[in-house]
């Protein structure tokens, strides 16, 4: 038996995001179809990136959570809730093409699916954009589809 390839195991209905999409709305993306990352295109559907949940928590924001303490049964803020309130609001308008990873692996529909888990062990990432020969996401292939490859083979 050949082995199988990305059209095998991939997911064919990719979810993606605009580019000029906002954090708040891959966030609302994310949570709604219970995935962790997805393909971001530009205005043509080409893929220009990748966002994850990862990207979305950015180290060197001033988006802290303001400390606090309970005091009779109240909360009392040491630090500002209504600055935290305002840095949120503007994490969550940044784009998403400002925080996306820009070099993303992807792999074409006749990639053989040990060549693909090759790729998620080797750059540490845990899905693989399926793309066509004009860079538009067509599937994806996650960690997950190749554990159930392995399992459908014995």
């Amino acid at each position: 038996m050949s082995e199988p390839i990305a059209k095998d195991i991939m997911s064919g209905n990719v979810i993606t995001i605009n580019k000029d999409a906002s954090i708040e709305e891959l966030s609302g993306l994310l949570l709604e179809k219970k995935i962790s990352g997805v393909p971001v295109v530009d205005d043509n559907g080409n893929m220009v990136g990748i966002a994850t949940e990862g990207d979305i928590i950015v180290k060197d924001t001033e988006l802290h959570f303001p400390r606090y303490f309970k005091l009779l049964d109240g909360i009392i803020y040491l630090e500002s809730f209504t600055k935290f309130k305002n840095n949120l609001r503007k994490h969550l308008a940044i784009k998403v093409e400002e925080i996306m990873t820009r070099k993303v692996i992807s792999a074409r529909i006749n990639t053989e699916v040990s060549e693909i888990a090759e790729m998620m062990v080797k750059n540490g990432v845990n899905r693989i954009p399926i793309v066509d020969e004009e860079n538009k996401p067509v599937g994806i292939v996650t960690r997950a589809d190749i554990v159930k490859s392995f399992a459908k083979k014995d």
